[in-house]
C-alpha cells in the first residue's frame, strides 16, 4: 500500500499500521477457519461438504497469496492470468467429484 512510502509517517506510525493489516488478515483467516469446522461438525460427509471445504480453501489460498504475495497490487491481467485456469481447475474437481460418485453409486446397485 501507500503506508511505507509516505514520508510524513513516523517509523512508529508504520508499524502499528502494518501490525493492524496483520491482525486483520489474520482474523479474517480465522474466521473462513471457523466456518470451515462448524461445516466439517454439522453437516454429514458427502460431496456438498467436500466442495465447501475446497471452496473455502481456495478463498482462503487467494487471501493468503493476494496479502502475502502482494498480488493484490498487480496488473489485472497478471491477477487474471493466475484466477482464470484455478476456476477450471475448481471446475474440473466438482465435476469430477460429481461424476465419481454417480458412476459408484450406479455399480453399487
Amino acid at each position: 500500500m501507500g503506508i511505507t512510502h509516505d514520508a510524513n509517517l513516523s517509523q512508529d506510525e508504520i508499524r502499528k499500521a502494518n501490525q493492524a493489516k496483520i491482525w486483520r488478515v489474520a482474523l479474517i483467516l480465522a474466521i473462513v477457519t471457523i466456518i470451515e469446522f462448524i461445516f466439517a461438525f454439522s453437516m454429514e460427509p458427502g460431496i456438498v461438504r467436500t466442495s465447501l471445504f475446497f471452496a473455502l480453501t481456495i478463498i482462503k489460498a487467494f487471501y493468503i497469496v493476494a496479502e502475502f504475495m502482494h498480488l493484490r497490487h498487480e496488473v489485472k491481467t497478471l491477477i487474471y492470468a493466475i484466477i482464470m485456469p484455478m476456476v477450471f481447475v475448481i471446475w474440473l474437481v466438482i465435476a469430477l467429484l460429481y461424476d465419481g460418485s454417480s458412476i459408484f453409486s450406479y455399480l453399487v446397485k
